[in-house]
């Protein structure tokens, strides 16, 4: 079963841009996600409406951190990339008058709202800035510089 990682990979880019004092290009942010930059740029637009990051043009231009880390939690990113499921579990619907297939459903049904609504409020109680405070004391354990083209190289 494939798992969604777009919210992992979304974090992690953002925290690199945190750690970077210049706007960083598409490009570069595609090799810290190892995907496409055209991936990076529907998804930074999607954080620049709800105004987590910014773009510039030009020379020297990319993407920067617009918002004040401290007011943002993993749920309001979350929910800037669209709210998708949470779960890559879900209920079989292939016999919809089957009254056992109903009887499952709506037991799993619960149990998966139940665990979202749980995990949506753990979302909201971590914000960026932990996660970018837990980085940086990471980063001071180990010593040296952040270089994310040498954290990501193949």
């Amino acid at each position: 079963m494939k798992r969604n990682s777009q919210l992992s990979g979304v974090l992690h880019v953002l925290l690199h841009m945190d750690a970077h004092d210049a706007p960083m290009t598409s490009e570069v942010l595609a090799g810290a996600m190892q995907t496409n930059p055209v991936v990076i740029r529907r998804i930074m637009a999607g954080l620049r409406e709800a105004g987590y990051v910014r773009s510039e043009k030009g020379h020297g231009g990319g993407w920067s951190i617009a918002c004040d880390l401290k007011a943002v939690t993993l749920r309001d990113i979350h929910e800037a990339l669209g709210g998708p499921s949470l779960l890559a579990i879900g209920n079989r619907t292939e016999a919809p008058g089957c009254l056992v297939e109903q009887a499952v459903n709506a037991a799993l049904t619960q149990a998966f709202d139940e665990a979202e609504a749980l995990l949506l409020k753990r979302l909201g109680g971590v914000t960026l800035a932990a996660l970018a405070r837990d980085f940086k004391k990471r980063l001071a354990a180990r010593g040296g510089p952040h270089e994310m083209e040498k954290a990501h190289a193949g």
